[in-house]
């Protein structure tokens, strides 16, 4: 039995999940979920904590047979062979791509609050092709900022959400509660796509199993508690928000702000705003260090991914993968907003986690042992229901969305084509 010497416990496995999960939706999506459902957009972040949960056993399940590095695509790989091995390694390079886009259109959302020029087309671009080129600086440096900003964006956003939960629940008025309708089922279709995005940073959770101490018992208790617990603060936040603004949560690109700002007054919006800021940007340089790493990786290592993406300095960056990682941000930037990123990010991650429900079936099939790890109870009970779920998200998809999935599974199709690992 290899030694558990160094490994993490259980409480760091679940602080970095929170970490993980939590990002800038919670912050900007309010809104819209209240637009589109009113009141019942609460027990909708619940369904989807519990859906989310759904699909993660699938992973814990797959991370328990497998220990090594790159979950979805390395379960497709060992299921269904190098082919759609190679897809949906090239959809989890994408989706960080995305997600960087994502996290900087949320920047600049927030920052319209402070600069009001932001509210600029030409502004919002410049500062934000600006943003991403400086990211990309900053990786070239190597790893050390990364690490800083992220602990400095985990203890921001945790500190943001805290301040706002304990001071807006003392200002939450009743009669905010009692202006409800009826919204037609499309509204909930698209209100629940909208409040999936907040949860699909587990998937990479079960990527660190081999790092764990225990990891057959001590991830499927993390994956639980991590989605209980996130799904807890993002249901408290949204009834704190709607108890303090109503219909008024509405009128603003950034809620929170704006209900501490009726809690107390201009300075607590400033304070709110400037740890947001703090927060999300934190996220993005985070994302934007490792996710040329993981492209750099699936080239490098595994062969999934042609092999200039892996080409490295002399200090082990990989320019190359950051130089086209922050190209492709830059156009998503500059081609979609903010929303459109959301479900573009719901779209990569639902490719993958069908993928991820399907080996589960297959590989259950194959290998009935259960001594070496935690299993998945019911069968193919689960899996069927991820599945089902997955589906149920995609017909709430809009057609532009849907026409960016197809252009990057094509994109993905002439990559394998032109990549020089398979002639090898």
């Amino acid at each position: 039995m290899a030694s558990n010497t160094g490994k993490m416990g259980f409480w760091s496995v679940f602080f970095l999940g929170v970490n993980g999960i939590i990002g800038s939706g919670i912050f900007l999506l309010p809104g819209n979920m209240y637009k589109l459902t009113g009141n019942n957009s609460i027990w909708l972040v619940a369904l989807a904590g519990l859906s989310a949960l759904t699909i993660a056993l699938c992973f814990a399940d797959m991370a328990s047979r497998f220990t090594g590095n790159g979950a979805a695509w390395l379960y497709t790989y060992n299921a269904f062979g190098r082919f759609p091995g190679f897809e949906i390694g090239f959809f989890s390079w994408i989706q960080g791509v995305i997600t960087i886009a994502a996290e900087v259109a949320a920047f600049l959302s927030v920052l319209r609050e402070v600069v009001p020029a932001a509210n600029s087309v030409m502004v919002y671009n410049i500062i934000g092709t600006l943003l991403i080129v400086g990211l990309a600086v900053l990786n070239l440096l190597g790893p050390k900022f990364s690490d800083w900003s992220d602990n400095v964006a985990t203890v921001m956003k945790m500190l943001v959400l805290a301040v706002f939960i304990i001071i807006g629940i003392w200002s939450i008025k009743s009669i905010n509660f009692s202006k409800s309708g009826v919204y037609p089922i499309g509204n909930y279709n698209n209100a629940f796509n909208i409040i999936f995005y907040m949860f699909s940073g587990f998937s990479f959770l079960p990527i660190a199993a081999s790092d764990m101490k225990n990891s057959e018992k001590n991830l499927p208790r993390a994956l639980i508690s991590v989605i209980i617990t996130v799904t807890a603060i993002y249901a408290l936040t949204q009834f704190v928000a709607i108890g303090v603004l109503g219909t008024k949560i509405m009128s603003s690109n950034t809620p929170l702000a704006l209900a501490l700002a009726v809690a107390l007054g201009p300075v607590g919006k400033l304070l709110i705003v400037g740890g947001m800021l703090i927060s999300i940007l934190g996220v993005a340089i985070s994302v934007s260090f490792s996710t040329p790493f993981v492209a750099s990786s699936l080239a490098n290592e595994h062969q999934l991914l042609p092999s200039i993406l892996g080409i490295k300095t002399k200090e082990g960056t990989p320019w190359v993968a950051i130089a086209i990682t922050s190209g492709l941000s830059i156009l998503l930037l500059l081609s979609g907003s903010y929303l459109f990123l959301v479900s573009s990010v719901v779209v990569v991650s639902l490719i993958q986690y069908i993928a991820t429900s399907l080996a589960t079936i297959k590989i259950q099939r194959v290998d009935k042992s259960d001594k070496d790890g935690w299993r998945l109870p019911g069968g193919m009970t689960i899996p069927i229901i991820a599945i089902l779920l997955c589906l149920y998200i995609f017909s709430g998809i809009t057609f532009k969305v849907v026409i960016f999935g197809i252009v990057s599974a094509l994109l993905g199709i002439i990559l394998y084509a032109l990549d020089d690992h398979k002639a090898k």
